[in-house]
């Protein structure tokens, strides 16, 4: 989810901005591949070029190649092509951190191969965690989920000069304190969620209520990279046996920021019957030793239905606003 776009101001009406064009709808030809991969010291011929599911904004391209590990191929929309710089600048953060993450091989925004910015990265081994979660018990996804969480932790670890949302280079506008940064936030969201067409009194009821609380903000004194997009769709894990980490990709949400904003995050679309594996995380984490911690993930969880609510809107999914709306709502009790 982008949290980047600059929305139009003011508190009333519905925007008039046309749905941000997501998934680029592109052929990529055996000869485009060959192409791209030769110019990587890989020295393989290409043999197939398959589409992969998942990736709400990019487009997702294994590249099959006939004597050499497959390579990953990342394209990005037109109007988000800026995330490819920002995927590199934040995977190179992770370069010494001991967690499995993609190598990026090629950064290309030149446009000569293909009219679109992609970069080409390697292959993790593994199947993605959400394929493989309903044949798991719950002792599993307790021992899976402790694992990520573990793994989120060392990305936490990872510090930063100022909080932010990363763009390509790098924190794109600093604030000194995350109470600052999430001050921000939540003021740009309730400004674009009115401009969209959000309910201007449940706006100031939601502010009241954000103002009342923001004192939570102030136990991060550190900015932390953080993943903001943790969840199974982005964790590999072995296809056979009792499922081990192989991979965590989609950096693209990534922003310095408190560790308790990306569990929150994660966290979000649990369902109460996913008991082992919310335990699992926390204790993996670490997230408990944290005083006040449930309140303060409380707040970020408002924060993600408030960005959730924003980003569909832009996207023209308004299908869903209604029940993020009574989210919403059920926040300012």
């Amino acid at each position: 989810m982008s949290r980047s776009i600059r929305p139009s101001v003011g508190c009333a009406g519905m925007s008039n901005d046309p749905p941000l064009q997501l998934k680029p709808r592109l052929t990529i030809s055996i000869e485009q591949a060959q192409a791209i991969v030769d110019r990587v010291p890989l020295h393989s011929r290409v043999h197939d070029v398959i589409e992969l599911r998942g990736g709400e904004i990019s487009t997702i391209l294994e590249i099959v190649l006939a004597d050499a590990p497959n390579c990953i191929l990342k394209v990005y929309p037109t109007q988000l092509q800026w995330k490819m710089a920002k995927e590199v600048h934040v995977l190179g953060l992770l370069r010494d951190v001991a967690i499995p993450v993609p190598h990026i091989l090629l950064a290309d925004d030149t446009h000569s191969t293909i009219d679109l910015s992609f970069v080409l990265m390697s292959k993790l081994d593994g199947v993605m965690l959400g394929q493989r979660e309903p044949e798991l018990g719950d002792q599993e996804l307790f021992a899976i989920y402790a694992e990520m969480g573990a793994a989120l932790r060392r990305i936490n670890d990872v510090t930063l000069d100022s909080f932010g949302y990363i763009g390509p280079n790098g924190v794109w506008t600093p604030h000194p304190s995350n109470r600052a940064y999430m001050s921000a936030q939540f003021e740009r969201k309730l400004t674009e969620f009115c401009t969209r067409g959000g309910d201007p009194a449940l706006a100031t009821r939601l502010r009241a209520s954000i103002i009342a609380r923001n004192h939570l903000l102030d136990a991060a004194q550190t900015p932390r990279l953080c993943h903001y997009d943790f969840h199974a769709g982005n964790v590999l894990v072995n296809a056979e046996g009792s499922p081990e980490l192989s991979g965590i990709v989609d950096f693209e949400n990534g922003t310095a920021g408190d560790p308790l904003m990306d569990i929150a995050k994660a966290l979000y679309y649990f369902t109460p019957n996913d008991a082992p594996k919310r335990d699992g995380l926390l204790a993996g984490h670490g997230t408990r030793d944290r005083l006040d911690w449930e309140a303060t993930i409380a707040l970020y969880r408002l924060a993600c239905t408030l960005e959730l609510w924003c980003w569909f809107a832009q996207i023209g999914k308004t299908d869903v606003l209604p029940r993020l709306t009574m989210e919403l709502e059920s926040s300012t009790n």
